[in-house]
């Protein structure tokens, strides 16, 4: 039976919000006030049936090791993924048209976080990601999320060029966000559409296959001197304005 240690007082939170994962034991560091977040997390556990326990700060600090864990931790079963499929129904049940993120084997916990933190924030229907060669949903993502991750569908497939062709089939146009001369600025993009934005790795960029099974690539605009922008700064820049695109056909 497979354990996670979720650390954080926001990850922990949003995991007991959820309810998505088997929540199994709540640890609390003695040394902290049990107010305001604390006070919430451990309200939320017992509406779980969560048990509670408090250990010495040092207990938990060698379980944990190097982890910002901001006393508190909780013990659970594994991240619950998804069907490819859940993310398009989620979809159609909302009568909107698809919103997905797909991540192109990208493995700093830390910008996998960002990422999938702007995604929940615009209301993402999903997120995809290659289940060889990236980072996977650990603690430490769940974490540099803000707990975001925990209210988010994710799929992990074998092979991401062949879902690619997969959503297409299903009427969803796929962008790849490349910082080169063969895509268009964003700005002239129409991306209030059926659309999967992909996100490739840090330095390499998107995947060969990837890229060629891509309907259209965009780039940010940048007039600075620094000539790109990181992986989860642009993606997350990009999906937003995906977003706002949408947003302004609803309002307008």
């Amino acid at each position: 039976m497979t354990t996670e240690l979720l650390y954080g007082r926001n990850a922990v939170r949003e995991a007991l919000r959820a309810r998505r994962r088997e929540l199994r034991r709540l640890v609390i560091s003695r040394s902290v006030q049990e107010s305001g977040i604390i006070a919430d997390i451990i309200r939320l556990a017992e509406q779980a049936g969560v048990p509670v326990e408090r250990i010495e700060r040092q207990a938990l600090d060698r379980q944990l090791r190097d982890a910002n864990h901001q006393g508190v931790m909780l013990e659970s079963g594994p991240y619950p993924y998804v069907e490819l499929d859940e993310c398009l129904k989620a979809a159609a049940e909302r009568r909107e048209a698809a919103l997905l993120l797909l991540l192109d084997h990208l493995q700093d916990p830390q910008n996998i976080g960002t990422l999938l933190r702007t995604a929940e924030a615009v209301g993402c229907h999903g997120v995809v990601i290659p289940g060889r060669r990236a980072a996977e949903i650990t603690p430490a993502v769940v974490n540099a999320s803000s707990g975001a991750v925990e209210h988010l569908r994710i799929a992990m497939v074998t092979n991401l060029a062949q879902t690619i062709e997969e959503l297409q089939r299903a009427g969803i146009w796929v962008a790849g966000l490349e910082q080169d001369e063969e895509a268009k600025d964003i700005d002239a993009v129409d991306l209030d559409l059926p659309l999967a934005l992909v996100i490739g790795a840090e330095g390499t960029g998107i995947a060969r296959l990837v890229r060629e099974r891509c309907d259209f690539l965009v780039r940010l605009p940048i007039v600075g001197q620094i000539g790109s922008l990181n992986a989860a700064v642009a993606g997350s820049i990009a999906i937003y304005h995906a977003w706002r695109q949408r947003f302004r056909s609803v309002t307008e």
